[in-house]
């Protein structure tokens, strides 16, 4: 199996962990009508070929809500790109960086408890060696996640 062919029954398993990654072996089993010992096997071969490669916490809706998230847009002085990367990789609450095509660099999700810890993140990030400039959005609301 390789990552681009992924059978219809992978996929569908896929999109079940997504949900719930803790759902046990039987429970998936039975909503992809599929056998638990097929099941398993798929899932060994998912995690063996790389498609699969952890299971993570999915944080709670309730504590969601009270977090505060930005986009931040980085544009970045070229010769110090790799520094740059590895002191915003330091930033715990900056969740995913992107490497982006226009006009911006990167794009890092950053989470913070409050409006004031966001500030003084973005305070952080803009006086990063390497950083040329920031813009920033603030989510206001999420419509779904996947």
């Amino acid at each position: 199996m390789t990552i681009h062919n992924l059978s219809p029954a992978d996929q569908r398993l896929l999109a079940l962990l997504r949900d719930d990654a803790r759902a046990s072996v039987s429970e998936l089993a039975r909503k992809l009508s599929l056998s638990r010992s097929t099941v398993q096997s798929r899932l060994k071969k998912l995690e063996e070929s790389g498609v699969i490669s952890g299971y993570r916490v999915e944080l709670g809706e309730q504590f969601r809500a009270q977090q505060v998230e930005a986009h931040v847009l980085i544009k970045l002085v070229q010769k110090l790109t790799h520094s740059t990367e590895r002191a915003l990789q330091q930033i715990p609450n900056i969740v995913q960086l992107l490497s982006v095509s226009g006009e911006y660099d990167l794009i890092a999700m950053v989470e913070a408890d409050s409006l004031q810890q966001l500030s003084n993140l973005l305070d952080d990030i803009g006086a990063l060696s390497g950083v040329e400039r920031t813009t920033s959005s603030v989510v206001l609301e999420a419509r779904f996640r996947r």
